[in-house]
Formats: structure tokens, C-alpha cells, sequence
């Protein structure tokens, strides 16, 4: 039976990512999972694809504080409940209302970005994840390429960010859930889609610089697939876009620790 293996979350989009050992999914997702966001001068997102050493940030929300772990500085610790002027964000095509966070953490982060930007709160918990509140890729489908990659070792699964990772099922297993309900521990999801890949999946997850061709070696090997599959070698799923992971929604909120099960409740759809 396959389980859940890893979690990952961070309270601010773009840093370091936590490994809790559980967490609550609300209909939103989990609620303090990219709770805040940057954004530039002009008010645009600003994340690890603008600015990979985010990811040397550690940011921790502990009830209604926040603190950044910021190279070079001493620790940035502030009531995240302090809000200033409203601001609306655009999320790949989608609107976030959010309001600036006062207090500290603008002038820390301009300092270390190198550049004008701002800390935001969104008004709903969730809003800031990706297109779907919840990502999950199966840990047989991260060893696989790194199996087929040259020096794949160094395919670290926190260059992918996901929500949930799975444990106990075949390579891409995941791809064929698509329309289907699963259960995760004590929540379900409905697997929606592929998760489509960025510049972020590039950088080295501790320093945030680019160091390896991982959407490449994604692209390669999605089209030796395709080939195996006697389909064009150009043909990748989803239109051209290199994917790896799937998005899914929330259908049942509920806890979810590591070693949970994790089962599929419905047989695929039009069979």
C-alpha cells in the first residue's frame, strides 16, 4: 500500500522548505503553505525564478509571529498580523488580494535581494500556492530520473517543491490518477493535472543557484518516453510543457502525517 513519505511547506514563497511531519489540508490547502509572497517595486510576484537564493531564507511562523533567518543578518522577527496598504497580485494570470506586511521585513529583504521589495500577506489562507492548492509527485518517479540523468544524484526532490510526495508506487503511477479521488491519510484529493515546470527546478536547493539542466533532463527524457510509447519524439504531455508532479484539488479536508495511506478510490475515468 502506498504511503505518504514527505511533506513540504514554507510560510513565505519562494524560501526554504520545512519537512513537518503533518499537516492539516483545508479546502484552501494548508493554511500557512505560502501564507506571504513577495513582490517587487511594480508590484509584481517576485519569487526563486527572479531570485534563486530565496531559498537560503528560512522563514518560520509561529502563531501570529513571523521570523526570516536571513545570510548576513540577524534574525527579522515581527507580529505578521500588522498590515499596511492593499495590494493585488498576479499569480500566473490570476488575481491575490493581499495587503503589505509592516514592520521589519521590507527593509531586510530589499537589503539582501539586492533590490526594492515587499513582504505580502494574502487575504485568504491558500491563495498563494500554485495554480492548485496541493502538489504531489511519487518518490519512484524522482528516483526514476534520477536513474536516466547523468550525475542524476544530484536531483535533489527539493528542487520540485511538492506539497506531498508518495512512497510505494510505480514510476509515474501518479500520471494515470487524473480525475480520480485519493485518499491521503485523513483527507482526499482529486487529481486535476501535470504540474508544469519552471527555472526554479535549475537551482541548487540550498544555495539557490542554477547547477544543473533539470528541464532538460526532463524534456530528454519525456520524449524517450514518448518515443517507447511510438508517439513523435517532440510530442510531450500537455501540450509541449515539461511536467512532472500532478496538481489536485481539495475534496475532503482533513490531517495528513507521514506513513499515512494513500489509496485511490475511483477507477479511471471512461474506462
Amino acid at each position: 500500500m502506498p504511503v505518504v513519505s514527505r511533506l513540504s511547506t514554507t510560510p513565505v514563497k519562494g524560501t526554504a522548505l520545512h519537512a513537518p511531519s503533518a499537516v492539516e489540508l483545508t479546502p484552501d490547502g494548508v493554511q500557512d503553505n505560502r501564507r506571504f509572497h513577495l513582490v517587487d517595486g511594480r508590484g509584481r510576484l517576485f519569487n526563486g525564478k527572479h531570485h534563486g537564493p530565496l531559498v537560503r531564507i528560512t522563514a518560520d511562523l509561529d502563531g501570529q509571529e513571523l521570523t526570516l533567518r536571513i545570510p548576513g543578518q540577524d534574525p527579522v522577527r515581527a507580529s505578521a498580523t500588522e498590515l499596511g496598504e492593499p495590494v493585488v497580485t498576479n499569480f500566473y494570470g490570476r488575481d491575490v488580494p493581499g495587503r503589505v506586511l509592516a514592520g521589519p521585513f521590507a527593509a531586510a529583504l530589499t537589503e539582501f535581494v539586492g533590490e526594492p521589495v515587499r513582504l505580502v500577506a494574502t487575504d485568504t489562507p491558500g491563495a498563494g500556492v500554485d495554480v492548485h492548492p496541493v502538489t504531489l509527485v511519487s518518490s519512484a518517479t524522482i528516483e526514476h530520473l534520477r536513474g536516466v540523468t547523468p550525475d542524476g544524484e544530484r536531483l535533489d526532490h527539493r528542487r520540485f517543491r511538492m506539497l506531498v510526495e508518495v512512497d510505494g508506487t510505480g514510476v509515474h503511477e501518479e500520471d494515470g490518477w487524473v480525475g480520480r479521488r485519493v485518499r491521503l491519510g485523513g483527507a482526499t484529493v482529486r487529481v486535476v493535472g501535470p504540474v508544469p515546470r519552471c527555472v526554479v527546478t535549475n537551482e541548487n536547493p540550498d544555495s539557490g543557484e542554477v547547477d544543473f539542466r533539470t528541464l532538460k533532463s526532463i524534456v530528454r527524457y519525456r520524449g524517450e518516453l514518448a518515443t517507447r510509447l511510438d508517439t513523435p519524439v517532440d510530442h510531450l504531455p500537455d501540450n509541449g510543457a515539461v511536467i512532472f508532479g500532478m496538481y489536485a484539488t481539495v475534496e475532503e479536508p482533513g490531517p495528513i502525517g507521514l506513513g499515512d495511506r494513500v489509496e485511490v478510490l475511483d477507477e479511471v475515468p471512461g474506462s
